[in-house]
């Protein structure tokens, strides 16, 4: 048995966002492609948490989609537990979609207002086959809202009687539903308030220790990352462009783009350590700056930086998309 469970190999997802074809040709304008993705390549390990952090708009919630089969990829492929994962066919996808789930980002939209809470988690059972019988679902029901800190009396409730963070835990007993190896967590806890995040996000570390289960984590808050994370990929404008330990990201990050997020984080140990604001913003994906995407942004440019792409180099823990770290510059 493989250490990998998941593999992407040069992901990569192009949006059609042009005009319709009459404004295009009365305006005179070209069909317009937006690249969410961009050749993005990292693996996930049995047991770990692999997380994707980034601004806004730098396509990690693209790349959980497309890891779970909600959105077909342009390009490259996808392998779970050495399987390639195919969209396209009904039957190869069957097989695998139980063994992988995923928690969205807000607890409200995620679950169905109509449904009481045993519906909705039983859902999945019903759909894979996991349990057989009404008496032995309404069981393993109950055993799951007791997993993640509810009680049986909540499985006749609706979700509008649940306050944010005990929708989240129903949306984490839901995926738990299908046993699943591995589940990708979108953002799980960015409309909670922080006092419940805290609570949300030692209960998926405590059920990752328990059941055995390997995380994507999503997210763009670096607090919550550090927390959650043994390793990290950080994500520009569609992009890759460092990967590493989850420590030494924080203790040594070695991309322009990773220490200008760490030194914009507030010292909140009052280590005396300089507050330095976020420089810039993300260009248009629809028409990126030439060579290397981050270079308007970057105090390293070099003339190299503006024509040419650059190319992961290894780091001490991982591996970097620059060229300021290829020459020894930083």
């Amino acid at each position: 048995m493989s250490d990998v469970l998941l593999e992407v190999k040069n992901l990569t997802r192009t949006f059609d966002v042009s005009l319709p074809w009459l404004n295009r040709v009365i305006e005179r304008q070209e069909r317009q492609f937006l690249r969410a993705v961009d050749d993005v390549s990292f693996e996930i390990r049995r047991g770990e948490t692999f997380a994707l952090v980034g601004e806004s708009g730098s396509g990690k919630s693209t790349i959980a989609k497309m890891v779970v089969g909600l959105l077909k990829a342009s390009d490259g492929e996808i392998h779970f537990d050495g399987t390639p994962m195919d969209v396209n066919s009904s039957a190869a996808m069957t097989q695998l979609r139980s063994r992988f789930q995923m928690i969205f980002q807000s607890p409200f939209a995620s679950l169905n207002p109509r449904w009481r809470v045993r519906d909705v988690i039983a859902e999945p059972m019903k759909a894979f086959g996991t349990v057989d019988g009404k008496a032995a679902i309404d069981k393993r029901v109950d055993e799951l809202l007791d997993l993640v800190g509810l009680g049986a009396s909540d499985a006749g409730k609706f979700p509008h009687e649940f306050s944010g963070g005990q929708r989240q835990r129903i949306a984490i007993a839901r995926a738990l539903s299908s046993n699943p190896e591995f589940i990708v967590c979108d953002e799980p806890t960015s409309a909670l308030d922080v006092s419940v995040q805290a609570q949300i996000l030692n209960l998926m570390r405590d059920l990752q220790d328990e059941l055995g289960l390997t995380y994507l984590f999503i997210s763009h808050d670096l607090s919550v990352v550090r927390h959650m994370a043994n390793r990290i990929g950080v994500l520009y404008l569609g992009a890759l462009v460092e990967t590493a330990d989850g420590k030494e990201l924080f203790n040594a990050p070695r991309h322009p783009y990773t220490r200008m997020l760490l030194e914009a984080v507030p010292d909140l140990d009052m280590t005396g350590k300089e507050h330095t604001v976020v420089k810039g913003e993300i260009p248009n994906p629809i028409s990126p700056p030439p060579g290397c995407t981050f270079h308007p942004r970057c105090q390293y440019v070099a003339d190299r930086c503006r024509s040419e792409i650059p190319v992961p180099v290894p780091t001490p823990t991982g591996e970097a998309k620059c060229f300021a770290v290829e020459e020894g510059r930083i």
